[in-house]
Order: structure tokens, then C-alpha cells, then sequence
């Protein structure tokens, strides 16, 4: 499967094709993986996630599966690569890491059926919604600051063409342990579907990323954590946490909370009636 990469090579992005452990720009030139400096697969004009598709999920929130799929906005502001870091504001606590696949939009796409929808589609990468639940109280449902702050949308390593979603696993991992472990199978609605039922009413551009949902076991991840996504046959998608330089400011807006519906987010579920503490910081 042909997998293309976005680097910046002598100062300018270029787009690669992989080749075993090298990466070849258009004009020839070689780079190693390894000493790639990565950029987003794909320069997207906006990024649509599904708030829940993946049934481990919903049922490790004992809620009932809406009969459609809702979406939130991540603004392309948020957008990250392999090997990038991912920045904790100061003063919050909860950021939680939910490893995806993605989907990217290779055609216009507008009032399209889920079968004609894969014709539309680019191809596929790794992706790791990241979720700043300090601040889930704070915005109404948006999830504005919670998905769209600077560098909570991390994607690639690469963009794969050819890849069939159906019995793939995917595995995040923090700090080399597994944390989860699911597959795309648990969908209750699959990369077809979502990619029609959101060009419906909004056009679908070249580049544009969908994200398609996480499995159970999303969890807050610290400073000086190291973070990947594993998703068979698209690679792994690497970052690390660190803490921002300074706090959130504290004479405009809505300041991060703890209440019991962010504690419950973050650690999965009403942790309160579930024997379960937060963990200490």
C-alpha cells in the first residue's frame, strides 16, 4: 500500500513516498525516516470527529448509542504530527489521549450515498484526539477547548491509499504499555457512512480529515509521557506530553474545573460510584 508523508526537507514541505526505512521527495532526494522532520500527512480546511462509534466505548459509559452519529469541530489550529509534542496548559490536569483512525477527503464531496463514498476518500492515517477535559464544563457541548487547543489534533506518520478498514486493530500505547486495545470492527458506523452523512449538508473538500471514534480505556496522560497510536497497516503515530509554559489567564473566561462530570470523562466513567479515586497529582 502506497503510504506519502509530509516533511520539511531543507526548510520547505514536501510531500514523500515511503520506501522501506527512507522517504523519497519528488525530486529523488533520500531521507531516513528516523531523521524525518514530519508534518500532517495532509493540509486539511477542516477537521469533523465523531463523539462515539466505537461500542467498547460506549459501553464503558453505560449510556445508550444515539441512533446517529453526532460530530464536534476540531479547528485546523489544533493540528500536530508524528513525533510533536503535545502541550498540557498550566493549571490543567485532565488531558486525555483517544487514538483513532482518520479518514481524508481526496474529491469534492457533497450529497453522496455511503456506497458511492468511497470513491471520495483520499486514504487513511493515524490520529490521536486528544481532550482537555478541564475545560468540558466550560463549553456548552462545543468541545471547543476541549478537542481544538494548539496541538491536540496529532496526525500521520503518513497518509496510506488502498488500505481496507474492516478487521484492523487499534492500539495506543503509553509509555510502551498498551492502554488500548480495539478494532475497527467495534464501529457502529463505518468510514462510508460517516464520510456521507457529513457531506449531506456540508462540502467535503480535498485534504479535510474525519475522524472516525476511539475504543474504551481513554485516560489522562502527564507531562514527559510518551504516546502512540497503532493502527494495522497505517503505522504508528508517536508524541510527547510537556507542560505549557504558563497558565491559562485568569482575567478572561471560564477558568478549568473538576467537577464530577470532567473527573467522570477522563477516568472513563462515574469513578465516584465505582470505587474508583483519581489519581493523585
Amino acid at each position: 500500500m502506497p503510504e506519502y508523508r509530509r516533511i520539511l526537507l531543507d526548510g520547505v514541505a514536501v510531500e514523500t513516498l515511503r520506501d522501506g526505512d527512507e522517504l523519497v521527495a519528488g525530486d529523488g532526494r533520500r531521507v531516513k525516516i528516523d531523521d524525518a522532520r514530519h508534518l500532517p500527512p495532509v493540509v486539511p480546511s477542516k477537521v469533523v470527529a465523531v463523539h462515539l462509534n466505537h461500542r467498547s466505548r460506549v459501553d464503558e459509559f453505560q449510556i445508550d448509542l444515539t441512533p446517529t452519529p453526532t460530530y464536534f469541530h476540531k479547528p485546523t489550529s489544533a493540528l500536530n504530527s508524528h513525533k510533536g509534542a503535545v502541550v498540557r496548559p498550566e493549571g490543567c490536569k485532565w488531558l486525555n489521549y483517544e487514538g483513532e483512525v482518520a479518514i481524508v477527503i481526496g474529491r469534492t464531496a457533497r450529497n453522496i450515498s455511503p456506497v458511492q463514498a468511497g470513491d471520495y476518500i483520499a486514504g487513511y492515517t493515524v490520529a490521536n484526539d486528544y481532550g482537555l477535559h478541564d475545560f468540558r464544563d466550560t463549553d456548552a457541548g462545543s468541545m471547543l477547548r476541549v478537542k481544538g487547543s494548539d496541538s491536540l489534533c496529532p496526525l500521520g506518520p503518513g497518509l496510506v491509499t488502498d488500505w481496507d478498514f474492516h478487521g484492523k486493530y487499534l492500539r495506543t500505547y503509553v509509555n510502551g504499555e498498551v492502554v488500548q486495545d480495539g478494532s475497527t470492527d467495534e464501529m457502529e458506523w463505518d468510514m462510508h457512512y460517516l464520510v456521507a452523512d457529513i457531506a449531506r449538508t456540508i462540502t467535503l473538500h480535498p485534504g479535510d480529515v474525519l475522524l472516525s471514534g476511539t475504543p474504551a480505556n481513554s485516560r489522562p496522560v502527564q507531562p514527559g509521557d510518551v504516546v502512540e497510536v497503532e493502527v494495522e497497516g497505517l503505522g504508528r503515530l508517536t508524541n510527547h506530553i510537556v507542560a505549557g509554559p504558563t497558565p491559562v489567564r485568569t482575567d478572561v473566561g471560564a477558568q478549568p474545573t473538576e467537577s464530577e462530570e470532567v473527573l467522570s470523562t477522563a477516568l472513563g466513567g462515574d469513578w465516584e460510584f465505582r470505587g474508583v479515586r483519581p489519581p493523585k497529582r
